[in-house]
């Protein structure tokens, strides 16, 4: 029986949001060199974000299919066109897009039972949770994608059980208990999952929670040398179905790949790489705060002056739209661009992160520590300045500055919470961006070794996913489980 189980086909679900969608569509290339069929499902304009990737993947020998549904946005009270959550223009419409994202059930089983050869496994994002039952009705397997680390989720978990966060006031620190390292925290810091007052969209989170309890097991984007015991607290409490296969970013190994990885980016290649050409090596700070960065125009400013005033060549990776015309119109009247000229490149739009990072330029990444950017920062081997901003940011900016010692922390004292950021003041000051990059690039001892560390660990990362590598070996246990579990169900 398991001679038909030999070319699996995996239907890959993410939720639609870039910090999903992108590992995903890098995982599908993970399982398809692995000798798998994949079938991706998205929406027409997110395919239309992605044709750069899709065509691509059509002109490789890889067997990955996209399958687009169309979204119900204006049936869930959506604007129309509305199918990515980087197009929320309101925080009171994550609630409709979770619904929408759930219309898609029916729509998605009228397909699925169509597909050719019969699907083998399901893996879908968390904040799925029907995809568990379309994967019951079918009798097949359903994993799990966590897009966040081993280290968040331990400190979320240590906290959820010890509650030690519920007795001090906001800004007291407290230390996260039974963890392997000292990690303290203060309440202003964490998610606001953790914060008790915190109704919002609890409903939904509980869902997805009854569901995580039913899973075959879990597909995790890290690598076991990166964070090798809180991988083992993660399995003590998930159970050891679980495979970390990443860094997923670092299946992408040409300028071409790294260019074009997410969609299409908004600056022409040949155009970045002359300017970085350029430069020194290890000299660039490379900044960009993610893709549904909210952050005021006052906010903003801080962070371009600090850039300025760092005195080091940068990339500032600035939004496009409505949400930037603020920021645009500083530009224009401070003539920023002009007077920084001679080192400065701002990107407006969507930054073709992966290949920049790999540049030998760069020598220091300001992020908002997002764990996919966390991750391609440290896939690169580039020191990290730490700027989280909100969700699980601070627990990864912890990672990198005092487990890893690959990062300089900012010094961001709370969260703000998405979608209202003008509702808080500054989260950072100018001197507080050039200091952070000061000490990042110094050629001092500290310096140096923080770099060596980084570097050491980009290595570890792309190692991981080659051949006879952790995670290689990692997505071989995966594939095997999986035939395993068909092969003892009615078929």
């Amino acid at each position: 029986m398991a001679s038909q189980f030999d070319q699996l086909h995996f239907v890959l679900v993410p939720l639609l949001s870039p910090g999903h969608l992108i590992p995903m569509i890098d995982m599908a290339k993970l399982l398809a060199n692995h000798g798998m069929i994949v079938t991706v499902v998205t929406t027409p304009l997110n395919a239309i974000k992605f044709t750069s990737t899709i065509e691509r993947t059509f002109q490789s020998d890889l067997n990955i299919q996209f399958l687009e549904l169309q979204f119900p946005a204006v049936e869930a009270g959506l604007p129309e066109g509305c199918e990515n959550m980087d197009k929320l223009p309101s925080r009171n419409l994550i609630r409709n897009f979770y619904t929408a994202s759930g219309m898609l059930q029916d729509r998605f089983e009228q397909v699925f039972e169509k597909l050719e050869p019969r699907p083998s496994c399901i893996i879908s994002g968390k904040n799925l949770p029907w995809t568990k039952i379309t994967a019951q009705k079918f009798g097949i397997p359903r994993l799990f994608f966590d897009g966040m680390g081993c280290f968040a989720f331990s400190c979320t978990h240590k906290l959820e059980v010890s509650r030690v966060h519920e007795t001090v006031s906001k800004f007291e620190q407290f230390v996260v208990p039974d963890l392997p390292h000292r990690i303290e925290l203060t309440r202003a810091k964490l998610p606001e999952i953790l914060n008790p007052g915190s109704e919002d969209l609890k409903d939904v989170r509980d869902n997805i929670r009854a569901t995580e309890l039913l899973e075959h097991g879990i597909v995790v984007n890290t690598f076991e040398e990166l964070e090798t015991e809180y991988i083992k607290e993660y399995k003590k409490v998930k159970g050891d179905k679980v495979w970390c296969i990443g860094p997923v970013s670092a299946c992408n190994k040409t300028d071409a790949d790294k260019a074009e990885r997410g969609q299409k980016a908004s600056i022409d290649e040949s155009q970045l790489l002359k300017w970085l050409d350029l430069k020194e090596p290890g000299s660039v700070i490379y900044a960009c705060l993610g893709s549904i960065c909210g952050l005021t125009t006052t906010q903003l400013v801080e962070l371009g002056l600090g850039l300025e005033s760092s005195n080091q060549p940068f990339i500032w990776v600035i939004r496009e739209g409505e949400k930037s015309q603020g920021l645009e119109k500083w530009v224009i009247e401070e003539d920023f661009e002009n007077r920084t000229k001679d080192r400065g490149l701002i990107i407006r739009g969507w930054s073709p992160q992966v290949l920049i990072l790999s540049h030998q330029a760069i020598g220091g990444f300001l992020t908002h520590c997002g764990w996919n950017s966390t991750l391609e920062g440290i896939s690169a081997g580039v020191p990290i300045v730490a700027c989280p901003l909100f969700a699980e940011q601070f627990y990864n900016e912890k990672l990198v500055v005092e487990v890893l010692r690959i990062g300089v922390s900012v010094g961001v004292e709370a969260a703000v919470t998405w979608g209202l950021e003008d509702k808080f003041g500054l989260v950072m000051k100018r001197d507080q961006v050039k200091n952070a990059i000061e000490k990042v690039v110094d050629k001092g001892k500290e310096g140096e070794e923080r770099r060596k560390r980084a570097r050491e660990l980009g290595d570890m990362a792309n190692r991981a996913i080659e051949k006879g590598g952790s995670s290689y070996i990692n997505m071989e246990m995966l594939i095997q489980y999986v035939k395993n579990v068909l092969s003892s169900m009615p078929y």
